[in-house]
């Protein structure tokens, strides 16, 4: 039975056309292709790195002969070798500040200024926002002149008379892990405080003119209008300040080197200490997966908490 010419120009009309399901998969299939290239460029400098080196933190290698599978050895060491541990414990109090206290006074500093009529508001964002800016190396350096035996800070003491109080606090079992904090602190600062203005900057004006017809004080309308309307900055900037903090490697190697003993060594020291002085890389590796793998939780309870207090 022949068809009819209309019949064959209906299905070839529909070959060109294509059915509905195909075409709406074919629109799935658009945006993929688009972000494919950043794929392949993540995947090759990110991805396959990051996987080699879990591939590597299960063998025991010296970085020259051949490598001897020990399978989970490397990380169990990270729970088990007290300096390392203390090197994570420093970590942990270095978030304290490079993020808590920044965050802290940020918040503070941000309000009072945005809230004030400040002549020069611009220029006082650059000054504070300075440090970011600053190779940290050279922040490194600046305040080791400034820590050292006769540097600024013990200087400015003797000369108002606080003799006790000097102290070469980069070699000081006590006071050097929180003398490198407080650096922290400085840089991270401004980049909290510029973050916070640019959300604080958002918040309308009727909501401060309805907390003052109400009866509220300054600290009523910080804690009731300024903090929730500035949940996301704050959420951002702890991200950043806490990745900071955990994978700091400049300021600390630069400053004490760890020292005095390993009173200020972070993981990201002892990664570089087991992988080039010690030629230990298979544990340095372990060492950096499971630093990368704190950095993930890290930012993702932070952010968590955020989407749920938002």
């Amino acid at each position: 039975m022949r068809s009819s010419p209309r019949r064959i120009d209906a299905r070839a009309s529909a070959r060109r056309i294509g059915s509905p399901r195909s075409a709406r998969q074919g629109k799935r299939i658009v945006p993929y292709l688009f972000i494919l290239p950043a794929f392949l460029v993540y995947g090759a400098f990110l991805l396959y790195p990051l996987g080699k080196a879990v591939q590597l933190s299960l063998f025991d290698w010296d970085g020259l002969t051949l490598a001897t599978f020990v399978g989970l050895d490397n990380y169990a060491s990270v729970f088990v070798d007290q300096r390392l541990k203390d090197a994570f414990g420093h970590a942990l109090v270095f978030v304290f500040f490079y993020a808590i206290l920044p965050v802290a006074i940020g918040l503070v500093l941000a309000a009072v200024l945005s809230r004030a009529r400040v002549r020069g508001l611009s220029v006082f964002r650059t000054i504070v926002f300075l440090p970011q800016v600053i190779a940290m190396v050279v922040v490194a350096v600046a305040w080791r002149q400034i820590y050292a035996p006769d540097g600024a800070l013990n200087t400015g003491l003797r000369a108002v008379g606080l003799d006790a109080l000097t102290r070469a606090w980069l070699g000081d079992y006590t006071f050097s892990l929180p003398a490198v904090g407080l650096v922290g602190t400085w840089v991270s600062t401004g980049l909290v405080t510029v973050l916070l203005l640019a959300g604080m900057a958002k918040i309308p004006l009727e909501h401060f003119e309805s907390a003052r017809l109400d009866g509220a004080g300054a600290i009523a309308e910080f804690f009731s209008i300024i903090v929730p309307a500035v949940r996301a900055e704050i959420t951002v900037a702890l991200t950043l300040t806490v990745v900071a903090s955990l994978k700091t490697f400049d300021l600390i190697y630069v400053t004490t080197s760890g020292g005095p003993g390993s009173s200020t060594t972070v993981p990201s020291c002892e990664i570089y200490r087991r992988a080039f002085e010690l030629g230990q890389v298979g544990s340095a590796a372990a060492v950096g997966v499971t630093l990368t793998a704190l950095i993930f939780v890290g930012s993702l309870v932070i952010n968590r908490i955020g989407d749920r207090a938002s």
